[in-house]
């Protein structure tokens, strides 16, 4: 696989799940990489193993803030773009926040790279575009009517990287992500993901709560995917690779049900005690799609993105680090919180 190695990279949302994972691999790969978070949705413990690597640095502060953009752009070669508000409820709750960071936030970066001159701006995009659209698996030219003010500002942001290659050249790649979940993804909070909500409860031997009867599916997609994905895109050379988007995902489709049982059996390893805890059932949440399941293959075919973690053996490694970071003092207690 391609690497980005010996770059300065700039990671927005540095500090939240899909960024601190990137920050942690580049760092690695010996890059200077800035990190700009305003902190509204990242932690600050996601970025303290690496606080003090001299590649590392941080700049604290929001994307809707152009002047702050350019600097953050200054003497980078690659962006890789993940700050956004990412979540369906938040955004129909609050549609004007969203608007501002995920659309004018965007924006402003955007601007900023292509005035600095990257080399190429990789950003998140999200299978929320595809919205109303009932046909399986979802292909990259087809999309239905987004069903959130998310989606919307998601779809917006391909047309803006779209419009500003045509425009000013500035070479972009969108990668619609699908359900992404691992290490650093938080447990806590009312827009918390389901993967991280059900493992908090079961380390706690509580039912999780699923929307509506478990029959919804969803492609599940384990971060180190997600981390090569975004390199891959980053390094592509041939043109008709980049200033275009791709589905980033497994291309295998996980019923909430079934998500549950296969999260459940992997921590029973570490908690016996789990093995009797059951979910309850509430309402379906505004917003969900019924089923989502991507097709891949463009992204095999442009990029050579191939998914080295299926669902099984990604919810292994997060139960396990679930286990041992969410709660340590379960290893001394038991199990009990």
């Amino acid at each position: 696989m391609r690497k980005i190695e010996n770059f300065r990279v700039l990671v927005t949302g540095g500090a939240g799940f899909i960024g601190s994972n990137l920050v942690e691999t580049l760092l690695k790969q010996h890059n200077e990489v800035v990190c700009l978070d305003n902190f509204m949705t990242g932690k600050r413990s996601n970025l303290k193993a690496f606080r003090d690597d001299p590649g590392f640095s941080l700049i604290e502060g929001d994307i809707r803030d152009f002047n702050l953009c350019r600097r953050a752009c200054a003497g980078i070669d690659y962006v890789l773009h993940q700050a956004a508000l990412g979540s369906v409820p938040r955004s129909i709750e609050d549609p004007m926040t969203s608007a501002a960071v995920n659309i004018s936030g965007f924006v402003n970066l955007l601007f900023a790279a292509q005035q600095a001159k990257v080399k190429r701006f990789v950003y998140a995009a999200s299978s929320a575009v595809y919205g109303d659209s009932p046909k399986l698996p979802k292909i990259e030219p087809e999309l239905g009517r987004p069903l959130s003010p998310y989606g919307i500002t998601k779809y917006a942001d391909e047309l803006y990287a779209d419009n500003f290659t045509r425009l000013y050249g500035i070479e972009t790649v969108g990668l619609r992500y699908f359900n992404v979940f691992g290490k650093y993804q938080d447990t806590n909070g009312a827009y918390a993901a389901v993967i991280p909500k059900f493992a908090l409860s079961l380390l706690k031997h509580e039912s999780p709560t699923i929307n509506g009867d478990g029959s919804f599916s969803r492609d599940f997609t384990y971060i180190d995917n997600v981390v090569e994905a975004n390199q891959l895109a980053a390094l592509a050379t041939a043109s008709e690779a980049v200033n275009t988007v791709y589905n980033i995902a497994c291309g295998e489709q996980t019923t909430l049900n079934e998500l549950f049982a296969e999260l459940r059996k992997n921590l029973v390893k570490f908690d016996p005690g789990i093995a009797v805890v059951e979910p309850i059932h509430g309402p379906v949440r505004a917003g969900d799609i019924p089923h989502s399941l991507a097709c891949i293959d463009k992204a095999r075919r442009l990029l050579g993105y191939a998914p080295r973690y299926g669902l099984g053996e990604g919810l292994k490694k997060t139960a396990e680090w679930y286990f041992n970071h969410l709660n340590p003092e379960l290893t001394t207690n038991g199990g009990n919180l």
